[in-house]
């Protein structure tokens, strides 16, 4: 079956995920929110960002699911941001991106490095992985349709 690239591109889900995110500010506002930051102020204050910037891009990552505004469970008057389910699967994209950063930006060294909260050891580098847990690099990548792939065996029932 012959495949149209342009039209396969036009489908693709990036540009959408991109949509969603916005700019710059939601990537750092989504930093702040995946290292525990909760509040207006905190945001503001911690990201040097104006007030009516921060308040519209907290808006649209909560208008696209992937952060939840609620009152504060002990004052009522004051609201909190956590991410939903949607917002914390993108950590391991936000964790990429910083990989890369630290790797090939011009930025230096950062003084805090993510680790295991269990043995304080750093996180290995995000990287590409088959079914199977193998290490993939871009050559051992292929587009398919979804009619095309093949299907995971299934495992079999626990006995109960």
């Amino acid at each position: 079956m012959k495949h149209n690239l342009a039209q396969d591109l036009e489908q693709c889900a990036l540009p959408a995920a991109l949509e969603a995110m916005g700019e710059r500010w939601s990537f750092l506002i989504l930093r702040g929110a995946l290292s525990g930051i909760r509040h207006f102020e905190e945001f503001q204050s911690t990201l040097g960002i104006a007030r009516n910037i921060l308040a519209n891009r907290l808006a649209r990552l909560v208008e696209n699911g992937i952060m939840l505004r609620q009152p504060m469970q002990c004052d009522r008057r004051k609201v909190e941001y956590r991410l939903t389910e949607k917002g914390q699967e993108l950590a391991p994209a936000m964790i990429a991106l910083r990989q890369w950063g630290e790797k090939w930006g011009s930025a230096p060294p950062f003084c805090q490095v993510l680790a295991d909260k269990r043995d304080g050891m750093p996180i290995r580098a995000i990287a590409i992985q088959a079914h199977d847990g193998r290490t993939l690099d871009l050559s051992d990548l292929v587009w398919l349709c979804r009619d095309e792939v093949t299907p995971m065996a299934q495992e079999p029932a626990a006995a109960a």
